[in-house]
């Protein structure tokens, strides 16, 4: 079966593998951010991005902190100038698009295709979750994500096995 990456999976691939993290144990804010050049800094308020510097809400367990800075991310790669000063549906367009950047930079396809996933949803579930330090809502979508992108929309997780391998 010949495997189609999208655009975004593409970019995260290319992104990750230049800065020589292609390893799940290296997905880590502490790794990514300076191979980036960003800064991260850890307070006691919501999540935000400005310029090189990520800030990450420090209330947060460290499941959450990864895939905030990955969401933040997403903005200061892909966005520009003041998001308050901009229109609402283009917020919330922006907001959509670094949602979906986190998913693919905290879970990225090209590791997920490395590793063999168990056939029972609830344990694959698991593994994504041990594996990419996600908790565990953000691995199910993650997971339905990946599978209905690249498999066979409709099926569960059992029938998709006999097309993807997963054991």
């Amino acid at each position: 079966m010949t495997f189609v990456y999208t655009h975004l999976e593409d970019y995260i691939r290319d992104l990750y593998t230049s800065i020589g993290v292609t390893k799940p144990e290296q997905l880590d804010p502490r790794i990514i951010a300076p191979k980036l050049g960003f800064t991260v800094v850890y307070l006691p308020f919501d999540s935000v991005s400005y310029d090189n510097i990520i800030y990450i809400d420090s209330r947060l367990t460290e499941k959450e902190q990864w895939q905030e800075f990955c969401h933040e991310l997403g903005h200061v790669i892909s966005h520009s100038g003041n998001q308050t000063k901009t229109h609402i549906l283009f917020r919330e367009y922006q907001e959509w698009k670094a949602n979906n950047f986190a998913f693919q930079a905290c879970i990225p396809t090209f590791m997920l295709n490395q590793i063999q996933l168990p056939i029972n949803e609830e344990m694959a579930i698991n593994k994504i979750q041990l594996l990419f330090n996600v908790d565990y809502d953000f691995a199910k979508k993650r997971l339905n994500h990946y599978l209905n992108n690249h498999f066979f929309d409709g099926y569960n997780l059992p029938e998709r096995s006999n097309y993807i391998g997963l054991r």
